[in-house]
């Protein structure tokens, strides 16, 4: 993924100022879109303002855009689900932007898998951006800065965002707060891999896709779809007036993936109807602001200088049981909240 500092392809060593990426992004021009997503998720300080700047401008575009969270676990064909999907939901009028999020290479921190080389098809479509991401190690199955990448998506004119998570089990449940609809992929044959996620991410979907159901996988498809449904009957609705079902699904024949996108409208429509999706939208912008506002004051409190100084004096009296770890953290907190008693 190229750097915010690389050079620009006009030949100039200056990075477009904020007035003219946000023009760009609202004109729909990906190549400021792109750069754009870079700023907001660099670990540099230097970029941190502008990305702000960036972001602030671009919450003037007033959007409409529908929200699917993908997930389930490695191995069920997600990527070549959202392929079939996303082609489907092009072919009906829409713009399509993909965040595919992929595990982190411990030694680079960069995508391990490479989901845009895997949607060869969706990847052709002008209408289609796809925007694979590292998790960082980031728990939740999103990557840090998701959402605020959802954001610049829409402000660059993209009416229907795909969030693909990493699958890793239980963590997934984050992209039910920045979604409007959850999308849970299941294999064939899954009825042992079923009880230990129903409590957790199926509790979030708002349907499930059994894949990979063509061929002499039918059968068992069948068996696991009604599974799925039987698990769906035992845990609490989590809408009351929204039925979530079960769909057969193949991205090689395309079998049920019109029916899935057709579920997902009716979903929408329903929420937008009961002015439900806008509540859901705020709750999301609140989630945001208090994930930031954690986020800042830790990166805050780690670069405080009496706190980095007394940091690993704190840390040899808690591991030698002088101090509790509790002691040493409160101990910390007052010296971070309270710098002058050190003088």
């Amino acid at each position: 993924m190229k750097s915010a500092e690389k050079i620009s392809s006009d030949g100039n060593n200056q990075e477009p100022d904020v007035e003219k990426m946000v023009c760009g992004i609202m004109n729909g021009n990906r190549q400021m879109l792109a750069r754009a997503i870079t700023l907001v998720e660099s670990q540099n300080p230097k970029h941190e303002k502008k990305a702000h700047e960036i972001l602030d401008r671009c919450l003037e575009k007033k959007t409409s855009s529908i929200r699917i969270g993908i997930t389930g676990s490695p191995g069920v064909g997600k990527s070549t689900f959202i392929e079939a999907l996303g082609l489907e939901i092009i072919n009906s009028g829409h713009r399509l932007a993909v965040l595919a999020i992929d595990p982190s290479s411990m030694q680079s921190k960069g995508s391990i898998l490479g989901d845009k080389a895997r949607m060869e098809k969706l990847a052709t479509k002008k209408e289609a951006y796809i925007r694979p991401s590292a998790s960082s190690g980031y728990l939740g199955g999103t990557s840090p800065k998701t959402h605020e990448t959802i954001l610049l998506c829409e402000a660059a004119g993209y009416d229907v965002i795909i969030v693909e998570t990493v699958g890793v089990g239980q963590s997934e449940i984050l992209v039910d707060s920045m979604t409007d609809f959850t999308l849970l992929l299941m294999l064939p044959g899954s009825g042992d891999e079923l009880q230990g996620i129903k409590r957790g991410i199926m509790e979030i979907a708002d349907a499930i896709a059994v894949t990979k159901t063509d061929g002499e996988q039918s059968v068992l498809a069948a068996i696991s779809k009604a599974e799925c449904d039987a698990a769906l009957r035992m845990l609490p609705s989590k809408y009351p007036f929204w039925k979530r079902e079960v769909f057969l699904t193949s991205a090689i024949t395309a079998t049920g993936i019109r029916e899935v996108w057709q579920n997902i409208n009716e979903f929408f429509a329903v929420m937008q109807k009961k002015e439900l999706l806008r509540k859901k939208r705020e709750q999301q912008l609140k989630n945001l602001f208090s994930a930031i506002v954690e986020d800042m004051l830790k990166k805050k409190f780690y670069l405080d200088q009496e706190v980095g100084s007394s940091l690993p004096i704190t840390e040899q009296l808690v591991v030698t049981g002088k101090i509790s770890p509790f002691s040493g953290a409160s101990s910390l907190i007052n010296i971070f909240r309270h710098p002058d008693t050190l003088r």
